[in-house]
């Protein structure tokens, strides 16, 4: 098992586990995932940084951006400015099974942060 936190979040994988592999987290909720939600996920994520990336030069240091995104079930929301942002995530229900978690400003950063190493760092 793979497992990393901190203020905020927290994300656990284990690949030998058989149908919710991953666990990720706030403060006060949490959620496990299969893997293809999981895939589905730091897609979305890796995403949504991305995007943010490519504009943040183009930010005034007090202007604020919202982008969203879907990817597959998920749909991802990453609000903020230049320096920060929080994110919020909705997987819509698939199976009568559907989701929701957010993560504030840093806690968003560093868990995203966590999620992409795993995912670089995992089997997919």
């Amino acid at each position: 098992m793979i497992q990393q936190e901190g203020p905020g979040w927290r994300v656990a994988r284990d690949p030998g586990k058989a149908e919710f592999s991953v666990l990720i987290g706030g403060q006060g909720w949490a959620f496990e995932l299969t893997e293809t939600e999981w895939a589905e996920l730091c897609q979305l994520l890796d995403q949504l940084v991305r995007n943010h990336a490519a504009l943040t030069d183009q930010l005034m240091a007090e202007e604020a951006i919202e982008l969203e995104l879907e990817k597959g079930a998920w749909w991802g929301c990453l609000e903020g400015d230049r320096d920060g942002w929080n994110l919020s995530v909705i997987l819509s229900p698939v199976l009568g099974r559907g989701v929701e978690g957010s993560w504030p400003a840093p806690a968003s950063m560093a868990a995203v942060a966590a999620i992409r190493t795993m995912w670089d760092n995992g089997s997919h």
